[in-house]
């Protein structure tokens, strides 16, 4: 049976794939070899359809230990999806240990291979039973409310403090492990607030597991052992979508909310946040965390397009999906950076790692090239200098490239690459180039350099203390004046018209592959989001996603209420449409691009479409005449 999804691979091997599996994993790294072979020679390998359940809620005690190890299995209590877990991750310990009736139904949420280690094999290698059977008696009385409350999709345009359904459940950092874990049992709490000092830490039931449970902590040390501190916390006014997106990069699944005076409002998890549906990204998010080589990267990427498939399924907003890609693309970049810099030493001096272009508005869709540039400091040694830091930063820039080949993933095809000596330079280097493109706009590239500054985003620095350089190309901006910087977005903005005719029908491509289709990109998107980078600016906001820029440009004034009003439908209506077009290209096993034939349109949708376009093509005109830059517009 085929394995698809997010943790795709082949099925595994005999014994020896078994045990260097189980080996690589808690607990069983801590297994010898000879027993780590035993072991291996008594698992079963289970293969279980998606949707199938593997053990039902409240069934006897269960006879194996399970570890997933291709798909994804959810923990389900009461009809409410608590957990989804991933390859290497352990279910049915709670059972077998503690000899209750299964607190949780397992079911495999696609198509899924379990290692199954019958229970009088696993016993005697548990060092500390006593451990294991209080925690996993813990995990069995399950921590959710007793209906199923999925969040539907539209619950993520409001603010995240809606979503709280429980007061918070703090404790002191003193409090014993196994008094911890009776209050979040008690309370149906799938988290625990630890105080520390004003700060607060947090331990969760996943903690429970692979701190406890793997590690074999004593129940009676203090909850401070276990905790992460201090714990990442959002504001009760933040829309519910950018926490899932913060919680999705920072690879977290539950976070506190505050009020606006610092009081801790309570905890909201991914299950709140996302849909069933929408889980892929979490699984996804921590294969690429663990994977210790390209190939396994690779392994992990190739998830990324059914995972856009499944949102959109999942009737996500299409500006949604593409954040959430975004994300795990920073991951999987940052991984690869992490792996480069691994295999080439110490940097000889610090670095930061900066996407560009869509994937730095975080609006990166399948057929998105990965933009990339790189800025360094100068080192103060001169040894240093003469070892050639150009060339280190060089080395691990095409290392990270080529990783992203790997991976199915397009680096620029036009340039725009940290591997390309023009987008990776010392931070002087970098501001000495904006200062010469501000002085001749007229250069070859200069509207893309300025275009691709005002459009840059750290993903990776290599954090030594003292020396950060994540406002490399920040300071870079600083050399061009504000005036000269937006007068060249303003020409920028007027460089691609809408594809149509006012009189006529689209205009549409007349030569090669492509005759008779409409750009959507080119023609559609790139006009909105060159004028909203350009109203941006005006507005003070030199960052952020296309429609986080018109709202501030509406705000300041930059734009009229009207023009940001009609920018913002268009790029609504086209982004979807470019998206949706490419799931099914997706679904059909397709590459996907950005050109639709009208004709293909309903009458409606080619009416909408038409008007955007018209729209767009009215405020470049205004634009146009306001700065008098000779741009002939009718």
């Amino acid at each position: 049976m085929p394995i698809s999804g997010p943790s795709s691979g082949p099925l595994p091997g005999p014994a020896g794939g078994i045990a260097d599996f189980l080996g690589s994993r808690p607990p069983f790294d801590a297994v010898g070899a000879d027993d780590l072979t035993r072991i291996a020679a008594m698992t079963e390998t289970e293969v279980s359809p998606r949707g199938k359940t593997i053990f039902p809620q409240g069934a006897g005690p269960v006879e194996y230990l399970r570890m997933v190890r291709a798909g994804s299995v959810e923990v389900i209590h009461d009809g409410r999806i608590l957990d989804l877990l991933g390859p290497g991750e352990l279910f049915g310990q709670a059972s077998m240990l503690s000899g209750l009736p299964t607190g949780f139904e397992a079911r495999a949420a696609e198509d899924t291979v379990c290692y199954r280690i019958p229970a009088d094999v696993v016993r005697p290698l548990l060092a500390r039973p006593e451990v294991l059977r209080f925690v996993a008696r813990s995990i069995v009385s399950g921590s959710a409310p007793a209906a199923s409350r999925p969040a539907p999709a539209d619950l993520v345009q409001g603010p995240v403090a809606t979503l709280i359904r429980t007061p918070p459940l703090l404790c002191p950092a003193s409090e014993p492990i196994r008094d911890a874990a009776k209050r979040m049992t008690a309370e149906g709490a799938s988290a625990v607030l630890v105080r520390v000092g004003r700060g607060l830490g947090i331990v969760t039931d996943r903690d429970f597991r692979s701190r406890v449970v793997a590690a074999g902590v004593s129940p009676d040390a203090p909850v401070s052992a276990v905790m992460t501190e201090p714990a990442y916390t959002v504001t009760a006014d933040r829309l519910a979508g950018d926490v899932l997106l913060d919680m999705l990069d920072r690879n977290v699944h539950h976070v506190p909310v505050l009020s606006t005076a610092g009081e801790v409002l309570g905890v909201v998890d991914d299950g709140d946040l996302a849909s069933a549906q929408a889980r892929p990204p979490f699984l996804l998010r921590r294969a690429i965390a663990l994977a210790a080589s390209p190939g396994e990267l690779a392994a992990a990427a190739a998830g990324l397009d059914p995972m856009i498939v499944s949102l959109r399924d999942a009737q996500v907003a299409a500006e949604q999906v593409a954040a959430v890609r975004s994300v795990v693309l920073d991951a999987l970049t940052r991984r690869l950076v992490e792996l480069a810099v691994g295999a080439a030493g110490d940097p000889p001096a610090p670095f930061t790692w900066f996407a560009l272009g869509s994937l730095a508005r975080r609006e990166a869709v399948p057929s998105s090239d990965v933009d990339s540039a790189l800025a360094w400091q100068e080192p103060q040694d001169p040894e240093a200098a003469e070892a050639g830091v150009g060339d280190y930063m060089a080395r691990v820039a095409r290392a990270v490239e080529d990783g992203l080949r790997t991976c199915g993933l397009r680096p620029d095809p036009h340039g725009a690459s940290a591997a390309n000596p023009l987008f990776a330079r010392s931070v002087a280097s970098w501001r000495a180039a904006a200062r010469r493109f501000s002085e001749d706009p007229t250069q070859e590239k200069a509207l893309i350099f300025v275009s691709l500054i005002t459009d840059s985003r750290p993903v990776w620095d290599s954090g030594r203390p003292g020396a950060p350089v994540a406002d490399a190309l920040w300071q870079a901006r600083g050399q061009v004046s504000q005036s000269d910087l937006r007068r060249l977005l303003a020409r920028f903005a007027l460089s691609f018209r809408p594809p149509t005719g006012f009189l006529r029908d689209f205009v549409v491509e007349h030569s090669g592959e492509h005759r008779g289709q409409l750009d959507l990109k080119h023609g559609g998107l790139i006009p909105i989001v060159d004028l909203a980078r350009w109203a941006g600016m005006g507005a003070g906001v030199t960052s952020g996603s296309t429609r986080e820029r018109l709202r501030a440009a509406e705000a300041a004034g930059t734009l009229e209420g009207a023009e940001a009003s009609t920018l913002l439908e268009a790029f609504g209506l086209v982004f979807s449409l470019r998206l949706d077009h490419q799931v099914e290209q997706l679904r059909r096993g397709e590459a996907p691009d950005n050109f639709i034939d009208p004709k293909q349109l309903n009458p409606l949708a080619r009416s909408y479409l038409r008007e955007a376009f018209r729209a767009v093509a009215s405020v470049q005109a205004g634009l146009a005449a306001e700065l008098s830059l000779g741009v002939r517009w009718s």
